[in-house]
């Protein structure tokens, strides 16, 4: 057989992208051995970092239908690889497969993990850029530090979550603070920077606070301004609370992104910065993991919010999850237990089994949430959804309350929709004030796990258009239109907008009443933004799971679709539900729901092992 007649017919078929097709046929040409299986492995590792996966993992594909999934074609079941042993002969031997560390488009590791190289060097880079600030710091004395620890958290006892995390942060040169919504991170870091700014003695520190989207980045700097006005307001703690920046930038305008699309600080030019605080880490991709830790001097110190349990970028890794060795339990150790108790603390016993090591001792989990009081059904469907039980989370929908369930079909959909804009949406529309609109239209949103199809955003963009466009609301005759709710997908900094950013296009006041697009900005304010200057951009009465990342929204609508997709996982589920302040409503099949709360992500890497050793 013809080296790419097999990914030939996985293409034809749809099993592939052409992407993929064109990777395999380009590194047949240059490798001096091709063969069949080659192109299999080149296809398929391309694929799998499409779909989310940093690496291709040899021993559980060998042996098994490889590329099964195509869309539309139900007769393709896969193509056949090889057993492992003759799998890897065929990589190793082709001439274009190498070990880490040697220059070869594709690295084959000794755990039979195949990586296109550049992700492999990200990974790598990751795993030393974490390794060399996994150490207790020397400019720091317990003396010093545990009356300036009492004065920053007066109200907090011995055992309180968030003075352990800010302790470990000021005692380390890396701190992962992970934790859901309402657990308190960005206080607890606000907190963590006062006390180091005491620390400090008067020395000034350089301090950055940045987020991987303009909008977490204003999230970041909203919650933070918050905290402060709190320090102000205490004698103890006004003095530093002054020395607390609370502007946060995009981590791309953070490494200064330029035209060519390289970044103008890493090695060479590091960040000038003692201190950088990353919020929502979790959305955080692996490339610009790499890039970021590259530019961040080894003696300052990195501290990561973010919640571990949210989905990962929709770029290929799932760098937090894997830093924070998700889904398995882990424990300080018994050096840095004591340095707590000699700070006056009480750290938790270690639970049996849990791993510890460089890693555990820089991860602080916060899990006691502010938000959702003990009676809460959010915070209960939250919590099942987390621990994979899909009765509890039933248990939890059909006990009323802040949750709803309703189990709609797709013909239903229309008038569901049609109802939620009635009750809910449609009140933004009710007051000419843009402002006061901006605020009413963030109070809800309708949530998708999928883009396309009848239950995707697009189908319910037009469904909530129309029952509005009903009600006279508004006028869906032209693209831009009075009311019309967007959401931007391209960053643009000299407008100041960013990919994820919503805003409305109302009538202006200070216009005259001409049409603006009204977006949100720090202080309360609003840009304000000519229709026909905005980046690229589509509607937003509805968005995916994913652009909702970093929002929250007083209710959330979160559709699912009547049908099984790899998108349906118990972290899509989590990341949507926590979405919400004070009510949800899930539309979706009861089975289609357990699927996705049974179901969880799992992206192939070697990262995991790089930090925490092959054996977690």
């Amino acid at each position: 057989m013809k080296p790419l007649a097999a990914i030939e017919q996985a293409r034809a078929a749809g099993a592939i992208r052409d992407l993929d097709y064109y990777l395999a046929r380009h590194l047949l040409a240059l490798a001096p051995q091709p063969s069949p299986a080659l192109a299999l492995a080149i296809a398929a590792v391309s694929r799998a970092n499409g779909d989310g996966d940093l690496c291709l993992d040899l021993a559980a594909a060998a042996g098994g239908p490889v590329l099964g999934d195509a869309p539309g074609d139900a007769a393709w079941t896969g193509l056949p690889a090889q057993p492992l042993d003759e799998w890897l002969d065929a990589l190793r031997g082709s001439g274009v497969v190498g070990a880490p560390g040697e220059t070869q488009p594709l690295v084959l590791d000794a755990a039979g993990r195949l990586y296109l190289a550049k992700y492999h060097g990200f990974e790598q880079a990751i795993a030393a850029g974490l390794a060399q600030r996994l150490r207790f710091r020397d400019d720091v004395d317990a003396t010093t530090l545990r009356p300036l620890l009492a004065r920053t958290f007066p109200d907090a006892g011995p055992g309180d979550g968030q003075r352990l995390a800010a302790a470990l942060a000021a005692l380390r040169g890396l701190a992962v603070v992970s934790g859901g919504p309402g657990t308190g991170k960005t206080h607890t870091v606000a907190r963590l920077l006062a006390l180091l700014i005491a620390l400090a003695q008067g020395r000034g520190l350089r301090i950055r606070l940045a987020a991987p989207t303009g909008k977490a980045a204003a999230r970041l700097a909203e919650s933070l301004q918050a905290t402060v006005a709190q320090l102000r307001a205490d004698p103890a703690t006004a003095a530093t609370a002054d020395a607390i920046p609370t502007e946060a930038v995009t981590l791309h305008r953070l490494l200064g992104y330029g035209v060519g699309g390289g970044f103008r600080h890493g090695p060479d030019h590091p960040l000038p910065v003692d201190v950088l605080v990353v919020d929502e880490a979790s959305m955080v991709d692996v490339p610009l993991m790499a890039r970021l830790l590259a530019a961040t001097p080894p003696a300052a110190r990195l501290v990561l919010l973010g919640d571990r349990d949210q989905l990962a970028s929709v770029e290929a890794g799932s760098a937090l999850g894997d830093i924070c060795n998700h889904g398995a339990p882990t424990a300080w150790s018994g050096d840095l237990c004591g340095r707590l108790r000699a700070l006056g603390l009480a750290p938790p016993p270690a639970a049996d089994g849990a791993r510890q090591g460089p890693m555990a001792d820089s991860l602080a989990v916060l899990t006691e949430s502010r938000r959702f009081a003990a009676g809460s059904g959010i915070g209960a469907l939250a919590q099942a959804t987390n621990a994979g039980d899909a009765d509890a989370a039933f248990a939890a929908l059909e006990g009323g309350g802040d949750i709803v369930w309703r189990p709609v079909a797709v013909e239903a959909l229309a008038e569901a929709v049609a109802a939620e804009v009635q009750t809910y949406l449609a009140a933004y529309r009710e007051t000419a004030d843009p402002a006061d609109a901006m605020r009413r239209f963030g109070a809800v949103r309708l949530l998708c796990a999928v883009r396309e199809g009848p239950w995707g955003v697009g189908a319910l963009n037009a469904l909530a258009e129309r029952a509005l466009a009903r009600l006279g609301l508004v006028a869906p005759d032209r693209e831009h239109y009075a009311g019309r709710p967007v959401l931007v997908t391209q960053n643009d900094y000299a407008l100041g907008l960013f990919n994820g950013d919503v805003g409305l296009l109302l009538p202006d006041p200070d216009a005259g009443g001409a049409l603006r697009a009204c977006f949100a900005a720090p202080g309360g304010r609003l840009r304000r933004v000519l229709p026909a200057r905005l980046p690229a951009h589509e509607t937003c009465f509805a968005m995916t799971v994913h652009k909702a990342q970093g929002s929250e929204f007083d209710r959330v609508v979160v559709v699912l679709p009547g049908h099984d997709s790899p998108v349906l996982t118990r972290e899509l589920v989590y990341t949507a539900v926590t979405r919400a302040r004070r009510a949800v409503a899930i539309w979706a099949s009861r089975e289609g729901l357990a699927t996705a709360i049974g179901r969880r992500v799992a992206r192939s890497s070697g990262l995991r092992d790089a930090l925490w050793g092959s054996s977690s």
